[in-house]
């Protein structure tokens, strides 16, 4: 029981240690790049390098996984706050979400041709 206690506060220690250090490296740069991503980037740099073993997060990666559903009532909540805005704006954000996921495509389709050409030589 105490043994999967720590394991918990060890995961849950670790990725709160990533996401306060993304948001202080975004507030210190003043980017535009929430500082929940670059806390995901680091902790990914950590997991990619070796220093943290995936089986220190685990834990509450699947506990946050699980619950996942929760963490997005306050998001639902804050677009119905701006709905109006949302509608006025429809247009241009259907646009941009039909226009970037055609980008993707072309440019996925592309680079795939080229390996599979790059391949076959």
């Amino acid at each position: 029981m105490a043994k999967n206690l720590l394991k918990y506060a060890v995961s849950m220690g670790l990725i709160l240690l990533c996401l306060l250090a993304g948001v202080n490296i975004q507030e210190l740069l003043g980017t535009s790049i929430p500082g929940s991503i670059i806390g995901m980037l680091i902790l990914f740099g950590l997991m990619a390098g070796g220093l943290v073993p995936g089986e220190w997060v685990k834990p509450s990666a699947n506990l946050f996984i699980r619950y996942m559903i929760l963490l997005f009532v306050p998001i639902s909540v804050g677009l119905m706050d701006h709905f109006d805005t949302l509608i006025g704006n429809a247009l241009p954000i259907l646009a941009a979400a039909v226009g970037s996921t055609f980008i993707v495509l072309i440019a996925l389709g592309l680079m795939l041709d080229r390996l599979l050409k790059r391949g076959q030589k």
